[in-house]
């Protein structure tokens, strides 16, 4: 078999950025060095190229540009939005869920432990889908001003939240909303006109764009607060001088995205069926995790498998793929310093599945069957050897 070098198999830690991303990237840095918040003509054109990226980003949401808050990513989008409903906005109680991203996880631990903050878990069935009874069980407990925050599309095992209906049930207690949808955007439409989210934060680097910028959504008139002070830039709520090319990236990144999102769609969907039917031919005994094995219920550009692997074996898995140049990640690369089980995995397998190695391919329109191919046959033969 044949050594194929570097099959990139792990686009939900991160995508590689597109040719013309990198193109309009170049560009503004060489010629758009003006500070947006200067006066002068040069500082001026930096702040016209500013806005309208804004504009354009904020079209494809179906927002008004005010909307849109540029910061360095989804983790400080996430973190922007909680500490300041709390903080600001008398929020008592958030109501989330064990297997959100740790940006959110994390933060709102932090600040139970900082002020008398109520947590609720929403539960989950066995393959991590949200309980919507219970939630609407949460919800009508009206005592608390409340927060919800839970995820669109989980990072890890490709569950798909109902944003409309969580959205329409926090609109009927007067519920504030928030989401991390940076699984899906640039993957999924998302009308924020239709949907009633409040919050919602965005990374440009899970689709195509440059690693380092993103952005909230913060519908307007909700009353946020900054977490970094300084300047009037971002309309007083993120101080800091933008990163104008960073943020052009972004626009250019998602533009590129939605325009070819349905010919992507289906030509990520076909290398993940492959996937799917390859493995199951050649490792009978693989399992999938949550409901990754269903399109409608998962996002189409991920796989969480289960192997049939003794825990002493698998040690070596990863390492064994990283030698032959695959990359793919365990649970969620933002933990991948941790040899801990993923969180996420911890809450929907049994403790002997949990014994078991638990791999998430994660795919993107430069992919390949042959690379599937490739991938299925090393796994293959690590299992039989």
């Amino acid at each position: 078999m044949s050594h194929m070098k570097n099959i990139y198999f792990d686009n939900a830690a991160t995508t590689q950025i597109r040719d013309e991303v990198t193109q309009c990237i170049s560009d503004v840095l060489k010629n758009e060095y003006g500070n947006p918040s200067s006066t002068h003509a040069i500082g001026r054109s930096s702040k016209s190229l500013l806005e309208n990226c804004r504009r354009e980003i904020a079209d494809h949401f179906n927002v008004s540009a005010s909307e849109i808050i540029f910061t360095s990513g989804g983790t400080e989008a996430d973190n922007l939005v909680i500490n300041s409903c709390v903080r600001d906005l008398g929020v008592t109680r958030i109501i989330t869920s064990k297997i959100e991203h740790h940006a959110v996880m994390h933060t709102i631990k932090e600040l139970q432990n900082k002020y008398k903050l109520q947590v609720e878990y929403v539960t989950l069935d066995q393959y991590g889908m949200i309980n919507y009874d219970h939630l609407e069980t949460l919800l009508s407990d009206t005592t608390h001003r409340s927060l919800v925050s839970l995820m669109h599309i989980n990072n890890e095992v490709g569950n798909i939240l109902d944003l409309k209906r969580v959205a329409d049930l926090c609109k009927r207690y007067t519920t504030l909303f928030h989401s991390d949808i940076v699984q899906s955007v640039g993957h999924y439409q998302l009308d924020f006109s239709e949907i009633n989210i409040d919050f919602a934060a965005v990374a440009a680097h899970k689709f195509h764009g440059p690693k380092g910028v993103g952005f909230a959504y913060i519908r307007k008139n909700t009353g946020l607060k900054p977490l970094i002070f300084g300047g009037e830039q971002e309309r007083g709520l993120r101080a800091g001088t933008e990163a104008v090319y960073a943020i052009a990236g972004l626009a250019k990144a998602l533009e590129i995205s939605y325009q070819n999102l349905e010919k992507e769609k289906n030509y990520i969907t076909e290398i993940k069926d492959y996937f799917k039917e390859r493995i199951q031919i050649e490792i009978p005994l693989v399992r999938f995790n949550g409901l990754c094995h269903d399109n409608s219920k998962s996002t189409y550009t991920l796989l969480n498998v289960c192997l049939p692997i003794s825990p002493e074996k698998s040690l070596m898995l990863l390492f064994q793929l990283d030698l032959k140049g695959i990359a793919c990640s365990k649970g969620s690369a933002c933990q991948s310093g941790s040899i801990a089980a993923s969180h996420v995995l911890k809450e929907i397998l049994s403790e002997e599945e949990l014994q078991k190695p638990s791999i998430r391919f994660s795919f993107s329109s430069f992919n390949t069957k042959d690379e599937v191919d490739y991938v299925v046959n090393v796994l293959k033969e690590f299992i039989e050897n």
